[in-house]
């Protein structure tokens, strides 16, 4: 009968359900004892009566037996209700032993260490306490969580997370008091994630809101960098600005923490968004894999103008023999707007690949897309620039720009421009990014692509003008091969990229141009 078991909830449960069926089953008794005990005779006559008589007889003698069924049902609940006390009290005197066991081992382990450090050796850190702006404590040298910092009361920076020990996560940031920062987050030794931002406070009257604390940075071997936290909300003054992603420095694998949204504001000017944190791996021989952490979105405004979205972060692999792959984080977002102007997306960030002994790939991070407008008059928020992605031997491929941000009743924004990209293999430009719609003004034009360079590139296309009833520009294609210093150094082979269409009479972009020995210039864009 293994495979029976009994649970204190399970026999509870049962005696509950058993509980109220009595209940239910003395209210029918109850409501037919008087029409069955006493039947009515039907006519005068003794056959009549003896019959009633009879019946009545009947019903007596079902309230008798029933009674006795009620005392049973109920001594049978009082016992399966003093069966789950037996088992609660079972279950309590075994793990009671356990516990004080475990705890009597560690007390054991961590008596050195505290003594001559103040830290355990096993076991997470203590949190701060809530209004104190106290830092979270450490976690054990080997293995434990940093605490959580304390929030700050009005005024005051909210405590930083505790770091952790080799193996463990850092502490979260304490929220700051009003219109204070929030506390950075503890930072992970060997193995784990770098703790969270605290989000920033609240801003007093007409003042800023508080900024975001910075994330933690991971663990030597493996980990993510800290979220940055969120910036305060303001009302006429400026919203926080969110705090900073934690860096991804890892040993082989590096990524870094996203930034903390910007604060938003009523008719003060949005917060802007955090940067992403750097993904940097580096190991110098074997397999490196790196992505920086995304911007933060910039905060929002109702009247004033938005906040714009923090920068990606870089991707960074440092193997000379070996295999990098790494890629740049997404700029944010730009913070939306009602009638006042929406915040520009972020740039993306950067990524290089610098293996000399084997090969590399490399992606630029992509920009963010501009804020969108809601309101009467208010104006889209321009795209973030897309950024460089090189790689000594391999492929580099520049990051896409931002779109620009769309309006419902004022001007599109224009679009980011593309990223370059870098390979001596092999190279893409990075996409233009396109205009922001405006159903009744003018879109924004389109981004410009961005130029490759290597010995067979591509550049990217130019982004397209935004639809509206006004007109704007494509944006032009990007091409194979870069201008540097002033001079226009194509590349062996390669297209060049196709220029975005404009709209309302706008101009169409320029196409690219293309390779030195081979290749096709990019179409021009249509008016």
């Amino acid at each position: 009968m293994s495979f029976v078991f009994v649970t204190p909830q399970s026999v509870e449960d049962v005696a509950a359900t058993l509980s109220r069926m009595q209940s239910s089953l003395a209210d029918v008794y109850a409501a037919v004892a008087a029409p069955t005990t006493g039947v009515a005779a039907a006519a005068q006559d003794e056959v009549s009566t003896a019959v009633a008589s009879l019946f009545g007889g009947f019903g007596r003698d079902f309230q008798a037996v029933s009674a006795e069924a009620h005392a049973f049902h109920a001594n049978f609940v009082s016992l399966m209700q003093n069966g789950m006390g037996a088992y609660l009290s079972a279950e309590a005197a075994n793990v009671s032993p356990l516990q004080t066991f475990e705890q009597n081992v560690l007390g054991v382990i961590n008596a050195p260490t505290e003594a001559l450090f103040g830290r355990p050796l096993i076991g997470n850190g203590a949190n701060g306490a809530a209004g104190t702006g106290q830092a979270g404590g450490a976690g054990g040298f080997l293995i434990g969580n940093g605490g959580t910092g304390g929030s700050g009361a009005s005024g005051q920076a909210g405590g930083a997370g505790g770091a952790a020990g080799l193996f463990g996560n850092g502490g979260t940031g304490g929220a700051g008091g009003a219109g204070a920062a929030g506390g950075a987050g503890g930072n992970a030794l060997l193995f784990g994630s770098g703790g969270n931002g605290g989000s920033g406070g609240l801003a007093i009257g007409g003042g800023n809101g508080g900024a975001g604390g910075a994330g933690g940075t991971s663990g030597l071997f493996a980990g993510i960098g800290g979220v940055g936290g969120a910036g305060g909300a303001a009302t006429s003054g400026t919203g926080g600005a969110g705090g900073a992603g934690g860096a991804g420095n890892g040993f082989f694998l590096g990524f870094g923490g996203a930034g903390g949204h910007g604060g938003s504001a009523t008719t003060g000017t949005g917060g802007i968004g955090g940067a992403g944190g750097v993904g940097d791996a580096a190991g110098p021989i074997g397999f490196d894999l790196a992505q920086g952490g995304a911007g933060g979105a910039g905060g929002a405004a109702t009247s004033g103008v938005a906040g714009a979205g923090g920068a990606g972060g870089a991707g960074v692999g440092r193997s000379v023999i070996g295999f990098d792959l790494v890629a740049g984080g997404v700029g944010g977002v730009g913070g939306t707007a009602t009638t006042g102007m929406a915040g520009a997306g972020g740039a993306g960030g950067a990524s290089a690949a610098p293996a000399l002994f084997g090969f590399g790939i490399a992606q630029g991070g992509a920009g963010g897309a501009g804020g969108a407008a809601t309101g009467v008059g208010g104006i889209g928020g321009v795209g973030g620039s897309g950024s460089t992605g090189a790689a000594a031997i391999g492929f580099g491929g520049g990051g896409a720009g931002g779109a620009g941000g769309a309006s419902a009743l004022g001007d599109g924004g224009d679009g980011g421009s593309g990223g370059l990209g870098v390979g001596l293999l092999a190279a893409v430009g990075g996409a233009g990014g396109h205009g922001g719609a405006a159903p009744t003004a003018t879109g924004g034009n389109g981004g410009i692509g961005g130029d490759a360079l290597s010995f067979l590139a591509a550049g990217g296309n130019g982004g397209h003008a935004g639809s509206g009833i006004g007109p704007a520009n494509g944006g032009n294609g990007g091409n194979a091969g870069t201008v540097m210093n002033g001079t226009f150094n194509p590349s062996l082979f390669g297209d060049g990229g196709d220029g975005g269409d404009g709209v309302n009479g706008g101009t169409g972009g320029t196409g690219g141009s293309a390779g030195m020995f081979g290749g096709t210039k990019g179409t021009n864009g249509t008016s």
